[in-house]
């Protein structure tokens, strides 16, 4: 499904927590319908393969999962940081972007995804603090891989060097997913859908804004109206 409403351009921004979160503020009712169908096909597709589970022995059952979380969730996750990041940039969403690991980058989302799980469980399970910077910093690895192109080695790379600089910001917003969660639940529960769309889409703007600095645009980083106007 494609975007009805008008085009202006690109956005530009600046990386920065108002910013994003101003920006997947906007771009979230913007893009409200195709973001929702991703985020409800997405846990449909989870949904129906654990309702095989209570038929299978645990055993069988535990290894099958991890093959399905690793070949399928992965990069279905992946799939849908792309939805966000269109939606982040101005572009069209389409449903098909919920696929588009598997059709642009499919073995390295599954590497990139495993070993982004493995390096930031090894930093938790050392020590907490090592695990969450480790998160911060590996942050851009499912744009890089699907947008990007990248194998799943020149990613996490690529991340952390991006992450320069932003890993502080990125904690911030990590932070604030908290009480934004929190505020959804407390909408009779069904906030919490809205909830962790604009979660996402902010996460995808941060990227989106860190993105432009490598590549500075020919027009002046605006956020027009303010974080959130």
């Amino acid at each position: 499904m494609t975007q009805s409403q008008d085009r202006s351009g690109p956005i530009f921004l600046e990386p920065g927590v108002g910013s994003s979160y101003g920006n997947g503020w906007r771009q979230l009712w913007k893009n409200f319908l195709e973001l929702l169908l991703v985020l409800i096909i997405a846990w449909a597709v989870s949904a129906a393969f654990s309702i095989i589970g209570p038929f299978i022995d645990n055993t069988v059952w535990n290894f099958i999962n991890a093959v399905f979380s690793i070949f399928v969730s992965g990069p279905l996750a992946y799939g849908a940081y792309y939805a966000s990041l269109h939606a982040a940039r101005g572009d069209r969403v389409e449903m098909s972007d919920l696929f588009a690991a598997f059709s642009r980058n499919y073995l390295n989302a599954v590497i990139a995804s495993v070993l982004v799980a493995i390096i930031v469980a090894v930093g938790f399970i050392l020590l907490i603090v090592p695990g969450i910077i480790f998160l911060c910093k590996l942050a851009f690895v499912p744009y890089l891989v699907v947008d990007k192109r990248m194998d799943a080695i020149t990613a996490i790379k690529t991340s952390w060097n991006w992450t320069n600089g932003h890993a502080g910001t990125i904690f911030l917003m990590g932070l604030l997913t908290i009480p934004i969660s929190i505020l959804g639940f407390i909408a009779l529960g069904v906030g919490i859908i809205p909830a962790v769309m604009w979660i996402s889409v902010a996460f995808a703007s941060q990227f989106h804004a860190v993105d432009l600095k490598q590549r500075p645009p020919q027009a002046e980083p605006v956020a027009p109206g303010g974080p959130f106007i």
